[in-house]
């Protein structure tokens, strides 16, 4: 896909966050690039030498020094755009990078809009739609994971697997449009069992990539973990410990937590937003009993439920308050280091001690088995795809069911096939944003030789 050039205009956007800093760069794009480059230093960006950063001044309107940058030129196609682009290092500092964007605006250029750049890098062939949404999720990565999965799709991998997918499933297409279009070629047309083996090649392949999206969801938007128990079990002192700083308040009276609190953390490389909660028990005061009623709340919204009990106590002393809410659980026997009562042996559950900060390794490993989720779960591949992606491949998915049925009727009616197996192919077309009638004209031609 290619933009229209000429007919864009030139853009200009300050490429760093604003505030105080060592450095700040005033990113410039479009056909004029140069040009507007050129009015600002008094001519240095168009004898400069491509890709070799320039020292020069940058000067207002009245030949005055704004500031003193290095000018890189980056000349079309050989660009992050595609385009003539010019990148400004500068001073940091809200003023002078102010400024010196103001003055890159009044030579030529127009404020770019929200990723306006990378979408120009897509239209302009350097970036399928994946690789274009990877460059946000790189910038917002909460962990290692997440960052990996995020450069493997700036790399192209999602990219690169549904364009796999594609391709078989162009062949499908062709065949089938062929055996419809051109019924004078004698085109022999494949049986219909090998036909609908194909599609359930693309399906199965389609269905793995689907699968990737819960990992997708937890890497981009955490998992919302609840701890929950009754009074002065130490759950905020568990909170505490996760985070590594005194967040919540810890005391030996019970009821010092009324109200939810939230945080997030990383553990075993997935993010977790913990919210630790009120203790679960009888209340007559006003503000405990709606904080009890919240922590229920929070119980049935919870994804994983880290239930935290006294150890040294009997289970029915330590009035467990798990619930069957459908969530993943995990018991969490605290308190360890005042012994184990004999009642809790041969329970399921994973033993730590807050107070000499014993078996919380123990615990990341528990919450990443119980999350299936770490980095031997992913292969030699971190894919994730987005709820975009997830949605465009269910349309693909249910249009290549449907496609198999009609195929059982291959040889009556070949066009309810087509339709559903088009249908399918612009869903996956979506998501790299790179399929057109084109695609499978080239295949009926080169593969069928039609019009010899």
């Amino acid at each position: 896909m290619k933009s229209s050039g000429e007919d864009l205009p030139t853009i200009a956007a300050l490429a760093t966050a604003s505030g105080a800093a060592a450095l700040a760069v005033v990113r410039i794009s479009g056909p004029d690039a140069i040009g507007v480059a050129d009015r600002l230093t008094a001519g240095r960006a168009s004898r400069a030498r491509e890709r070799e950063a320039v020292l020069c001044k940058a000067r207002d309107a009245e030949g005055g020094v704004l500031d003193e940058v290095l000018m890189t030129v980056f000349q079309a196609p050989r660009s992050y755009t595609g385009e003539n682009l010019v990148e400004l290092s500068g001073h940091g500092g809200m003023l002078v990078s102010r400024n010196l964007l103001a003055r890159v605006i009044a030579c030529g250029a127009v404020s770019a809009g929200p990723g306006e750049f990378t979408q120009r890098a897509f239209l302009n062939g350097k970036l399928d739609l994946t690789q274009a949404e990877a460059v946000m999720d790189i910038i917002s990565a909460q962990t290692e994971l997440g960052l990996r999965a995020a450069r493997e799709q700036l790399a192209g991998r999602i990219g690169v697997m549904v364009g796999a997918a594609c391709e078989a499933l162009l062949g499908v297409v062709a065949h089938v449009e062929a055996h419809i279009d051109f019924p004078e070629e004698d085109i022999d047309p494949r049986t219909g069992d090998e036909i609908c083996e194909k599609i359930r090649q693309v399906s199965a392949d389609i269905e793995r990539l689907m699968a990737t999206a819960e990992r997708g969801r937890i890497l981009r938007e955490g998992v919302r973990t609840v701890i929950c128990g009754a009074p002065n079990v130490g759950k905020s002192s568990m909170l505490n410990r996760l985070l590594g700083y005194e967040r919540a308040i810890v005391s030996e009276l019970p009821g010092t937590t009324r109200d939810t609190i939230e945080d997030v953390v990383q553990v075993a490389g997935i993010p977790l937003r913990l919210v630790d909660t009120a203790g679960v028990r009888h209340a007559d005061d006003r503000i405990e009993r709606e904080g009890v009623v919240r922590t229920l709340r929070e119980i049935d919204a919870a994804e994983l439920l880290l239930e935290v009990v006294d150890a040294s106590r009997a289970p029915d002393e330590a009035a467990m308050v798990g619930r069957a809410s459908g969530c993943r659980h995990i018991l969490v026997l605290n308190k360890s280091d005042l012994g184990c009562h004999p009642g809790w042996e041969g329970m399921a559950g994973c033993r730590l001690s807050c107070r000499q900060d014993v078996g919380f390794p123990e615990l990341e490993e528990t919450i990443r088995e119980a999350l299936q989720f770490g980095a031997e779960d992913w292969g030699s591949h971190a894919v994730a795809v987005n709820v975009r992606h997830q949605e465009c491949l269910r349309r693909a998915h249910e249009a290549l069911a449907a496609a198999a049925g009609a195929m059982v009727e291959w040889r009556g009616a070949p066009e309810f096939a087509a339709v559903e197996l088009r249908e399918a192919l612009d869903a996956l077309g979506e998501i790299t944003g790179r399929i057109d009638t084109e695609d499978v004209l080239g295949v009926i031609f080169s593969t069928f030789c039609i019009g010899k």
